[in-house]
């Protein structure tokens, strides 16, 4: 059996760094095309990934010298399993897909658990400041460079009483503002309606301003303005 040299600590964080990068570049490439998978998400499965091959080959390593054993069946099990979880964290509203951060920040973790239970604490306490750096300040930075991907939700509200769309869609879109989905909710007894657009926002658009020109409209009750991530 070939010889495989041992990874040393140094040569795991070159790795997991490499791993960042590579991850960084192709999110970067589809945030700038308004993927829906996006920065942060190309970023932590390809830092995960890395994780868990790093510990496939680590534990082998530990038990002989050689090396013997079989590298790719820790993260075979884990990537499998770890799925059931990531795909109940992705909602689809209209044609919009939501949730795919936290898919991804959930099949993230459980790579760092794997790598903290086998006693790599310099590399997990550098996953963890890398995966802080991508949900809190690559956050902002997208948000930065992409300020027309704004998802939000609009509520609104009509009263008891007949009520049209075709006025508040107007509005809507005379303003600049994309709708992506509208759902239509009927109280009880047909007792009032509620309107929930899903709306992709330029940043010249003053949300605000466009919010406060429907609630003018006939029997419109309340108008809220929902966050999405």
């Amino acid at each position: 059996m070939e010889y495989i040299p041992e990874l040393t600590q140094l040569d795991m964080l070159i790795r997991l760094s490499l791993g960042f990068l590579a991850g960084g570049i192709i999110g970067f490439e589809r945030s700038s095309r308004r993927q829906v998978a996006g920065l942060r998400t190309h970023i932590l499965i390809a830092t995960g990934a890395t994780l868990l091959m790093l510990l496939s080959i680590y534990i082998p390593q530990q038990i002989s010298p050689r090396g013997a054993g079989d590298p790719g069946r820790i993260a075979a099990q884990v990537v499998s399993g770890i799925g059931f979880l990531g795909a109940g964290a992705i909602i689809r509203l209209g044609n919009s897909v939501r949730g795919l951060t936290t898919a991804a920040s959930l099949w993230f973790v459980a790579a760092l658990g794997l790598i903290i239970g086998s006693g790599l604490f310099l590399l997990a306490g550098a996953a963890v400041l890398l995966g802080l750096f991508t949900l809190i300040i690559l956050n902002h930075l997208e948000r930065r460079i992409f300020p027309d991907e704004r998802i939000k939700l609009l509520e609104i509200s009509y009263s008891e009483g007949p009520f049209g769309t075709h006025d508040m869609v107007d509005i809507v879109k005379k303003s600049g503002i994309i709708i992506q989905s509208m759902d239509v909710n009927h109280g009880v007894n047909k007792k009032g309606v509620r309107i929930r657009l899903l709306i992709q926002i330029p940043d010249s658009v003053d949300l605000t301003s466009t919010a406060q020109t429907i609630k003018a409209l006939e029997n419109v009750r309340k108008v809220e303005i929902k966050e999405q991530y």
